[in-house]
C-alpha cells in the first residue's frame, strides 16, 4: 500500500486527510510560551483571534526527524510505500528532517518531495498525490510525477493588510505606514524555486484578483489539474475571489478550498484570499 504523508503547513482539513487517507503531521505555534499543535490544540479561529490581539508575532517550531521516525517506521514495517510531500525547503527545513528520518529507517521504501510550495498549493499537489495513488501507481511513480507538477505548481493571494508583513520584517515601517493610508494590497506569491516573492500591489482586493487573473491568462492552467482556492480567515472573499477569476481558470473540476493556517497565517494576517493552480506545459 502507498502512503502519502504531509505537513501541517499544508492547511489540510482533518476531515479532508480523513477522506484522502492522508497523514499530516502538525507543527507546533508558540504564542511566548504557551505551545499549540497548529489544527490541533487550536483552531484557525483562535488563531487569528489571538493573532489580533497579540503585541509580537507568534512563532513555529520546525519538524524534527523524531516527529517522522515513528510513521516511517510503522509503515515500513507494515511493507507499505511512503511519499511524504512537505514544505518548501526555501521556507522549512522539514524536508531534511523528513530525510534524515528515512536515513534511520531499515528496509523502508520512502520517498521525499520538496513541493516548493506551501498551504494550500501544497494541499493541490498531496490531492494530486491520492489521485495517482488511486489509480495504481507506485510510490515511486507519484514521487515523480509530483516533483514535476511542483514546478509548475503557482500560488498567487491577495494580502488584506501590511500590518503582519511589518511585524515580521518583511516589510519596513514606513511602507508599511504609507500602504495602509494608501490601502496598498501586496501580491504575494511562492516562484518556482519555492521562495515567497512580492509581485506586485493593488488599491483594492478586486483590482489585486484583477492582477491575478490576468497573471493566469499569462501561465494558463492546465485543464488536466485540480484548482485550490484558500484565504485567511475570510471565507466571504472566497466566492468573490472565483468569480474574479472564472474565465482565466479551467471550470470542469469541482474545485478544492483551503484555509491557511499559523505558519503562513503569522505573516499574511487576516482577509487574505487567493488561488493555486498547476499550469500548462
Amino acid at each position: 500500500m502507498v502512503r502519502i504523508i504531509t505537513d501541517g503547513t499544508s492547511d489540510m482539513s482533518a476531515q479532508r486527510a480523513a477522506e484522502l487517507n492522508i497523514d499530516v503531521i502538525p507543527l507546533r505555534v508558540l504564542f511566548g510560551e504557551e505551545s499549540f499543535l497548529d489544527g490541533v490544540d487550536i483552531t484557525r479561529e483562535e488563531f487569528f483571534a489571538r493573532l489580533a490581539s497579540s503585541q509580537e508575532l507568534p512563532t513555529t517550531s520546525q519538524l524534527t526527524p523524531d516527529d517522522f521516525l515513528g510513521l516511517f517506521q510503522k509503515y515500513a514495517a507494515q511493507g507499505d510505500e511512503i511519499v511524504g510531500i512537505f514544505v518548501s525547503t526555501e521556507l522549512s527545513g522539514t524536508c531534511q528532517s523528513a530525510c534524515i528520518a528515512r536515513e534511520m529507517v531499515e528496509g523502508g521504501e520512502i520517498h521525499i518531495v520538496d513541493s516548493r510550495t506551501v498551504t494550500f498549493a501544497l494541499a493541490l499537489l498531496v490531492e494530486e498525490a491520492a489521485r495517482m495513488r488511486d489509480q495504481g501507481l507506485s510510490a515511486a511513480q507519484i514521487a515523480a510525477e509530483v516533483e514535476k507538477l511542483a514546478q509548475r505548481t503557482h500560488l498567487l493571494a491577495v494580502v488584506d493588510t501590511l500590518t503582519y508583513l511589518k511585524k515580521g520584517g518583511r516589510v519596513s515601517a514606513a511602507t508599511a505606514a504609507v500602504g495602509g493610508l494608501l490601502g496598498i494590497k501586496p501580491i504575494v506569491g511562492v516562484d518556482s524555486r519555492g521562495t515567497v516573492e512580492a509581485l506586485g500591489k493593488a488599491r483594492s482586493i478586486a483590482s489585486g484578483l484583477d492582477w491575478i487573473a490576468q497573471h493566469i491568462k499569462n501561465a494558463p492552467a492546465d485543464p488536466e489539474h485540480l484548482v485550490a482556492y484558500g484565504h485567511s480567515n475570510s471565507p466571504d472573499r472566497v466566492p468573490v475571489c472565483m468569480e474574479a477569476l472564472k474565465d482565466a481558470l479551467p471550470q470542469d473540476k469541482p474545485p478544492l478550498m483551503g484555509s491557511i493556517g499559523a505558519v503562513v497565517g503569522t505573516h499574511v494576517g487576516p482577509g487574505a484570499v487567493g488561488v493555486a493552480y498547476i499550469a500548462a506545459e
